[in-house]
Order: structure tokens, then C-alpha cells, then sequence
């Protein structure tokens, strides 16, 4: 993640982002990943980022945790 981070001239040097663990969810391990940038680059820079997060995720064999469910069907015998 420090990385991507680094690779993009977009982002400021100052402050220094930030990359820290936000929650041990039941089904996902939540990072935090705070990037300072211009008002004017938020949302480009959101965007770019969360495909480069996904695609190194995938390059690494990470993948994201959906939450399922798993359903039975018991038949009562007639009485």
C-alpha cells in the first residue's frame, strides 16, 4: 500500500498518509488508508487508488472476503 502511495504525485508529502489496521470485522480485516491530497484531486485520486489497491490485491492472490450464507432445508416427516 506504501507503494501506491508513493508512486502518485498527487498526493502530499505533508501531512504523510496514513496506513493502519481499522477493524477485525466478522467477515473482513479493515485498512485504513488516508491519503492527504488537493480538495480539487479527492475524488481522481480515490478512484485511482481503489483500482490500484484491487488490482495489487489480485496480483498478490488477496481476495476480498464477501460474507455468505449458508442455507439448509430440513423436510419434517408428515405426521
Amino acid at each position: 500500500l506504501e507503494d501506491i502511495l508513493e508512486t502518485d504525485d498527487r498526493i502530499l508529502e505533508d501531512p504523510a498518509p496514513a496506513i493502519s489496521l481499522g477493524e477485525l470485522a466478522d467477515s473482513s480485516v479493515n485498512l485504513n488508508v488516508r491519503p492527504w491530497v488537493k480538495s480539487s484531486d479527492y475524488w481522481p485520486v480515490r478512484s485511482d487508488l481503489l483500482e490500484r489497491i484491487k488490482n495489487a490485491f489480485d496480483a498478490e492472490g488477496i481476495s476480498i472476503p464477501y460474507p455468505q450464507r449458508d442455507v439448509h432445508l430440513y423436510q419434517e416427516k408428515a405426521a
